[in-house]
C-alpha cells in the first residue's frame, strides 16, 4: 500500500488504541473504491481537537474552533476532524458554531454522498450512511440531503460540484443541477482565492472541457469569466480553424492538457480571450493584435482570481507570445536565441503544440523549433559574456544607461556569431560609439 496511506492508518490507529472511535474519511474513501490514489487522507474521530492534540507530537491547530487539527507525520499532514453537527451559516462559508456529534451525524453534515462515507482500516468495511457507495455506482453527483441547503451554507460548493462531474465524469443529480443552475450566482460572495482554486482544480485535475461546459450551462462561467463565455459563437477563418468558433477551439485544447502546470492550463484557457474584442471582417475575419489584448486582459482576470505575481505575469507573457512562435524561423539569430532561452518558453512551446493540435493541425513549426533546440549547444544559446561593466570601465567609458545598450550589442553580435572574443567585442563597442556619435 502506498506509504501515505500506511501513515494515515498509523494515525487511526493512534486514535483508535487511545480509546476512540477514528476512520478515514471523505475524498479518500471515494477514491479507495474507484481505484485511484487518493491525493490527500483525512481522518474523522470521536477525539476533541485537544485529545488529539495530546496524542501527536507535532500538531497544527488550524481550524480548532470548527474541530480541525492537522498531524504532521514524516510522510505528510493529515487532517483529523472531530465528528461534528455544523450550525448555520451565515456567511456563506462557515458554521457559526459546531457541535461534536457521532458519526452518523457528521456524515450528513457533509457536501456531497460521494465524499461522505467511512473507512474502517481496521475492518476494511465503508461505512455509508447516505447512499455514497450506490450514487458511485449509478456515476451519479447528489448533495448530502436538499441541495439548495447544501450550497446556501457554503457557495462555493456549487462550483465544487461541477468540479466532480467533470473530473469523475459523472451526471448531475437533477434537482442538484437544478440549484446549481439557480444558485450559481451566489457563487461570486466566495472569496477570489477559493474561486481561483477550484478553477485551476478544474483544469488540471481531468475532465477540463466538460467543467467549462458545464459552468456554461449553469451560467456559471457567465458569472466567473464573462471574457470566457465571449468566446462562444465567435467565427474563426475556416482554412486555420476548420474545428469552429473560439470557445471550441479553446475546449478542444483543454482536451489536451496533460497533467499541465495551474499557468499552462490558464494560459490555455485564455491564450484567445482577447478575439471576441478584436475579431474584425475585411478580406476574411481577422483578429489584429488579439495577443496583446488578450495579455492585458488576462492580467486583470488573474487579479480577479488572486493568482500570485508570478503566475499572472506568466500567464500574460504566454497568452502575448503565442503567435510568436510561427515566426521563430525567420527570427534574426540573436532574437531567436533570447527568445527561447526564457524559463517559460518550454511551456509556451507546449502552448503552441495545443493551439495547433485544436485546430490545423499541423505542427510543422513545432517541429522545426524542437529541432533548432535540439540542435543547439547550451553555450551557443547562452554563451559566457565577453565583456561585463569592468571592461567598459577600463575602455575610459562612464557608468552610465549606455552600459546596458553597449553590453546587449555585444551579446546580439556574440549571438549571430559574429564575434567570439574580448578584442573583436572592443572594437564593437569603438565602432558602434563612433557610429552612433555617443563618445
Amino acid at each position: 500500500m502506498p506509504e501515505r496511506f500506511q501513515a494515515a492508518v498509523r494515525v487511526q490507529r493512534r486514535l483508535r488504541d487511545a480509546g476512540y472511535r477514528a476512520v478515514l474519511a471523505g475524498g479518500c474513501v471515494r477514491d479507495i473504491i474507484l481505484g485511484i490514489e487518493p491525493k490527500d487522507y483525512d481522518i474523522a474521530t470521536s477525539a476533541t481537537p485537544e485529545e488529539v492534540a495530546r496524542l501527536f507530537k507535532k500538531v497544527v491547530s488550524v481550524g480548532v474552533e470548527f474541530g480541525v487539527q492537522l498531524v504532521v507525520m514524516p510522510e505528510g499532514v493529515y487532517e483529523v476532524t472531530t465528528f461534528r453537527k455544523d450550525g448555520t451559516y451565515a456567511d456563506g462559508r462557515h458554521p457559526d458554531h459546531i457541535e461534536f456529534v457521532d458519526e452518523y451525524e457528521d456524515a450528513k453534515r457533509r457536501d456531497f454522498t460521494i465524499n461522505a462515507m467511512f473507512y474502517d482500516p481496521d475492518t476494511g468495511e465503508i461505512i455509508d450512511y447516505v447512499g455514497g457507495r450506490e450514487d458511485l455506482e449509478k456515476q451519479l453527483l447528489r448533495t448530502v440531503g436538499p441541495p439548495r441547503q447544501r450550497f446556501a451554507e457554503d457557495h462555493l460548493r456549487i462550483l465544487r460540484a461541477v468540479r466532480f462531474a467533470a473530473r469523475l465524469g459523472y451526471t448531475i443529480e437533477p434537482e442538484t443541477y437544478d440549484a446549481i443552475k439557480g444558485m450559481s450566482h451566489l457563487v461570486t460572495r466566495t472569496s477570489g482565492e477559493r474561486i481561483r482554486d477550484e478553477i485551476f482544480k478544474i483544469l488540471t485535475e481531468g475532465g477540463a472541457p466538460r467543467g467549462f461546459e458545464l459552468m456554461d450551462e449553469t451560467s456559471l462561467l457567465q458569472t466567473l469569466l464573462p471574457e470566457v463565455a465571449a468566446m462562444k459563437g465567435v467565427e474563426q477563418p475556416e482554412a486555420f480553424h476548420p474545428e469552429g468558433d473560439v470557445f471550441v477551439h479553446t475546449m478542444l485544447m483543454l482536451e489536451h492538457l496533460d497533467k499541465p502546470t495551474p499557468a499552462l492550463a490558464l494560459a490555455a484557457l485564455l491564450h484567445d480571450v482577447g478575439k471576441p474584442v478584436t475579431q474584425t471582417f475585411e478580406d476574411r475575419i481577422r483578429f489584429n493584435n488579439h495577443d496583446k489584448v488578450g495579455a492585458r486582459m488576462s492580467e486583470d482576470i488573474c487579479r480577479r482570481l488572486r493568482t500570485s505575481h508570478e503566475t499572472r505575469v506568466k500567464v500574460a507573457w504566454m497568452v502575448e507570445n503565442h503567435m510568436r512562435l510561427g515566426v521563430i524561423p525567420d527570427m534574426r539569430e540573436s532574437k531567436r536565441k533570447r527568445f527561447i532561452r526564457n524559463p517559460w518558453f518550454p511551456e509556451l512551446l507546449e502552448l503552441g503544440r495545443l493551439d495547433c493540435i485544436a485546430s490545423h493541425g499541423c505542427l510543422d513549426g513545432i517541429y522545426w523549433i524542437e529541432h533548432y533546440i535540439k540542435s543547439l549547444p547550451e553555450e551557443k544559446l547562452k554563451p559566457e559574456p565577453l565583456l561585463r561593466g569592468h571592461d567598459l570601465i577600463e575602455m575610459g567609458l562612464e557608468p552610465g544607461p549606455i552600459f546596458s545598450e553597449l553590453l546587449n550589442a555585444v551579446e546580439d553580435a556574440q549571438l549571430e556569431g559574429e564575434i567570439s572574443t574580448k578584442d573583436e567585442a572592443r572594437r564593437l563597442i569603438r565602432d558602434y560609439l563612433n557610429k552612433n556619435r555617443l563618445r
